[in-house]
């Protein structure tokens, strides 16, 4: 069963922007502890941005002052902006959750920390 469904993921080219969207079933993402991921051809699977507890929210340092993550109004959708998008961001972008039933301490980009995965959406960027 996919509990989780991202959507959004495009070509652009260098310096363009694209959002994208993950729409969870049931109460998926209605726990604080939400990110997303990325993985590239041949690299491990990355934390790019992430929120906790208290809305905190972290974010890789190759994303930071570029991408935003955030909720969709009136929704537990899952949101991930990212502008002046460069080359090296192309790869597959993943919404992970950790179980509302689980304790969230802290905000993490580790993916030892999240329990459900979406399918992904790819992001491809040209220079």
């Amino acid at each position: 069963q996919v509990l989780l469904v991202e959507s959004g993921g495009g070509s652009v080219r260098a310096g363009g922007s694209l959002r994208l969207s993950c729409r969870g079933s049931g109460s998926i993402l209605s726990g604080p502890c939400v990110a997303w991921f990325r993985q590239a051809p041949g690299k491990e699977r990355e934390g790019v941005a992430a929120t906790g507890p208290n809305g905190n929210t972290d974010y890789a340092d190759s994303v930071k002052g570029r991408f935003t993550i955030s909720r969709a109004g009136g929704t537990n959708d899952l949101l991930l902006q990212m502008d002046n998008l460069k080359p090296d961001d192309t790869a597959m972008y993943y919404c992970a959750a950790r179980r509302p039933s689980s304790a969230c301490l802290f905000t993490s980009l580790s993916r030892s920390r999240y329990d459900e995965w979406g399918q992904g959406t790819q992001v491809t960027v040209s220079s």
